[in-house]
């Protein structure tokens, strides 16, 4: 199931997301050697309308053409059957950021051997670091994710973006199966086609392919706005679902994205829900309790916070929040030294 090659296919370089069916035949881990050994390792398209991390990749690339990396790359190109329908994945298929390890009582899927395996051989090459790039359907700023706190991971990630999102679930991403090789992050670069993405991306990598080493001493605390992630909020399914729209049983704000990084306080309104609904979300913290009830109530047939809260990836897009959430909850995190 994985295409291991040592070189960039014919075309690479200038291929569209949606035709990358034409030069790889599925997921794909392409290795280049650089003057240092230790591969970098840079995951793009494990969501397949995830674009800017193909983009960002083609551009860093364009660019030592001809020319020696100074860092071994190892390129892995994930759903490539979904990148063609220009969807996150395939109805069939497993959300492929949710398979790098399996959860208690799951059965084994060919997508968790297939990440098994990436994760095998990136170990036997002693991988220097991780980045995993992807976008969101939402008004969210650039920020960079860990799972880890130990300062080369804070390092990596403030490189990429001062705001740093730390979590620890859920446990089967692809940082978590790479943070116990090596320092690894998760970009997060807006929508896909949105303002600078791309270069902000590309930049990135580039600077990382450069370096020597990680640091070990903490980030100054000027250079980092930390924050956790305490819970994952959802809709259930048998809730009918909108935006702007008065005949489900959640009717979203049209503009709710726009409370992405944005403290909350109390009283503010999320939604409109139908008469005699009750609470039409479930949330749950990092140790799989149900906190629903903790932040949010209905007041007035208005869905609303009950205590200050901070949201991330909240998006207008109902095909994401079914296939994903509809949000993350955030506490500011303050760094010890």
């Amino acid at each position: 199931m994985l295409t291991e090659l040592n070189e960039l296919p014919e075309h690479f370089l200038d291929v569209e997301a949606r035709d990358l069916h034409s030069i790889l035949c599925g997921p794909s881990l392409i290795h280049l050697e650089g003057r240092r050994k230790e591969p970098l390792f840079v995951s793009i398209l494990l969501h397949g309308n995830e674009i800017t991390g193909l983009k960002a990749m083609q551009s860093v690339l364009e660019t030592y053409q001809g020319r020696s990396l100074p860092r071994s790359l190892s390129l892995f190109i994930g759903n490539i059957d979904a990148a063609r329908a220009g969807l996150r994945h395939l109805d069939h298929q497993p959300d492929y950021n949710r398979v790098w390890s399996a959860e208690n009582n799951e059965s084994l899927l060919p997508e968790h051997e297939l990440m098994r395996k990436v994760v095998s051989i990136m170990e036997q090459r002693k991988v220097f670091a991780s980045i995993d790039i992807h976008n969101n359907t939402g008004l969210n700023p650039h920020y960079g994710c860990v799972n880890r706190l130990d300062n080369p991971f804070l390092h990596l990630a403030t490189l990429f973006s001062r705001i740093v999102v730390y979590f620890t679930n859920p446990k089967t991403v692809q940082s978590e199966a790479f943070a116990s090789l090596c320092p690894a992050v998760t970009l997060e670069c807006g929508k896909p086609g949105g303002t600078g993405g791309v270069e902000h991306a590309a930049s990135f990598v580039d600077a990382v392919l450069n370096l020597s080493c990680l640091p070990a001493h903490p980030v100054a605390s000027h250079d980092l706005n930390l924050f956790h992630t305490v819970a994952v909020v959802k809709v259930p399914e048998y809730i009918s679902l909108g935006v702007g729209d008065t005949s489900v049983e959640l009717n979203l704000e049209t503009d709710i994205d726009c409370y992405n990084f944005r403290e909350l306080a109390p009283g503010t309104q999320l939604a409109m829900v139908a008469p005699g609904c009750q609470l039409p979300l479930q949330a749950w913290d990092e140790e799989g309790k149900e906190v629903a009830e903790q932040y949010f109530e209905i007041r007035h047939e208005a869905l609303i916070t009950r205590r200050t809260v901070m949201p991330a990836m909240l998006t207008c897009d109902v095909d994401i929040i079914r296939q994903d959430c509809l949000c993350y909850l955030m506490e500011r995190l303050e760094k010890k030294t």
